[in-house]
């Protein structure tokens, strides 16, 4: 059994795992670990893991009450690689409510389950049923995007290990067609350097030339070194965020940045 497993049954919760919207919403198979009637409902990823709660940060760009007799939000969020859908309604109350409220476009944090629905001609479509939505600022959405990056780079590695039957699960049910999602986190992490670049170059307007100069190579330069950190020590940086599952219960406060994590992300309480 993994650490991470361990933290999940500790806290008597799943861990949040973080994904890009380009692998989730190729994420549309469903499965169960036994067939005991509560037994809980897992995606299967692309990357060869399973999934049953999610954590992801971006743009919601809108909502819409898409409800009939009753409110039922619908929110779009839209991060470096793709769309997530949100849906909430009467047994979210919380998030839906956050939905009503909150004036877009703003960054957020989202943590949510998975749903899947097959469409009227067969097609499978995927949303996510948040437990709760918090407004943040930019760094935050960036540093969750250099730590789905490093997640998704983890599990690209670990796909070919001897012993990960999540792996062959995503095999017979999605081919091996593993670099979009390496592409994917690539691009996201490139996103973050063309709007460093971009913010340095619009500083330099009021300033020397020299001096956004080196404020754009200077923050560029971070980001390759925070990704390359992520690669190269995974596995320490995987124990870290295990540690912190503990406290996951308390993620709204965390993640609006009340009480950061003691982890330089600022994002360790999931994995």
């Amino acid at each position: 059994m993994s650490a991470s497993s361990d933290a999940a049954e500790s806290t008597g919760r799943e861990v949040a795992k973080r994904l890009f919207a380009r692998e989730f919403n190729d994420a549309t198979y469903t499965f169960k670990e036994s067939e005991d009637e509560l037994a809980p409902n897992y995606t299967l990823l692309p990357t060869g893991d399973r999934v049953n709660r999610l954590f992801f940060a971006g743009t919601l760009t809108e909502t819409n009450d898409v409800g009939t007799d009753s409110e039922y939000w619908q929110g779009r969020v839209v991060d470096p690689t793709g769309t997530f859908y949100i849906y909430a309604g009467q047994y979210q109350p919380e998030a839906a409510s956050t939905l009503r409220q909150i004036e877009t476009p703003t960054y957020v944090t989202v943590v949510g389950k998975p749903r899947s629905y097959e469409t009227d001609d067969g097609e499978t479509n995927v949303a996510v049923r948040p437990e709760s939505i918090t407004q943040v600022d930019e760094p935050t959405r960036d540093r969750w995007v250099v730590e789905a990056a490093a997640r998704t780079i983890e599990r690209l590695e670990a796909f070919d290990a001897e012993i990960n039957d999540y792996a062959q699960m995503a095999r017979d049910e999605y081919g091996e067609r593993l670099s979009p999602y390496r592409e994917a986190a690539i691009e996201a992490l490139e996103s973050l350097d063309a709007t460093d670049a971009s913010t340095a170059a619009t500083t330099s307007d009021g300033e020397s030339d020299a001096a956004g100069s080196d404020s754009s190579a200077g923050d560029a330069e971070q980001v390759e070194a925070d990704a390359e950190a992520h690669d190269s020590g995974g596995n320490e940086e995987s124990a870290g965020s295990t540690e912190s599952v503990g406290s996951e219960e308390s993620s709204s406060d965390e993640l609006s940045g009340s009480e950061e994590s003691s982890e330089d992300t600022g994002l360790g309480e999931y994995e």
